[in-house]
């Protein structure tokens, strides 16, 4: 089934079939078929597999020259994902959303490029996968402030966030690089 945010009218929550029974569950993850609507045909070419500990706060991060769309989920644990869009184009422009993804829920979430993305680890480990549209490019990579205060996004947040060196040292919102 899918689900459009109430925020962003190319971003969908995805709630694949799940077939139990007394053995354990089938689902099916991915079907390209399934997905050329949602993201006009693009081609899958990188899959991504993250683990983080409890307290760890992963982003926000987009490819300016070569941004990746992303199909999440998450296999264990729960995290708080978080996306922000930053097409200057958009009418939706600079306005973030949050989604808990979890391994109990199965949700995934379609980001098509143009976003930044990123997630808070909310359970004691957490492991995401990431099916990208395009391969990562660390000269493309830039990095929004997590905590930048135009945004104000509102993290589930369990103390002090654990970052990366590069994380802590992201843009603000208004001194960001935007897409077209």
């Amino acid at each position: 089934m899918l689900t459009p945010s109430s925020v962003f009218n190319d971003v969908y929550i995805i709630e694949p079939r799940l077939y139990e029974d007394e053995r354990g569950f089938f689902m099916e993850t991915f079907r390209q078929e399934w997905l050329d609507d949602l993201t006009g045909g693009a081609v899958f070419v990188q899959d991504n597999h993250s683990a983080s500990h409890q307290g760890v706060l992963r982003g926000l991060h987009y490819q300016l020259e070569q941004p990746q769309g992303k199909l999440v989920r998450v296999v264990a644990g729960r995290v708080f994902d978080v996306i922000v869009d930053m097409r200057r184009s958009s009418p939706t422009f600079g306005r973030w959303q949050g989604f808990e993804l979890s391994a109990e829920n199965r949700h995934q979430l379609w980001v098509p490029p143009g976003f930044a993305h990123g997630f808070y680890t909310l359970s004691e480990r957490a492991e995401c996968l990431y099916r990208c549209s395009g391969y990562f490019h660390a000269q493309s990579e830039r990095i929004l402030r997590w905590d930048d205060p135009d945004l104000a996004i509102r993290w589930p947040l369990q103390g002090e966030p654990i970052l990366s060196e590069k994380d802590a040292r992201g843009s603000s919102f208004k001194q960001a690089d935007y897409f077209v």
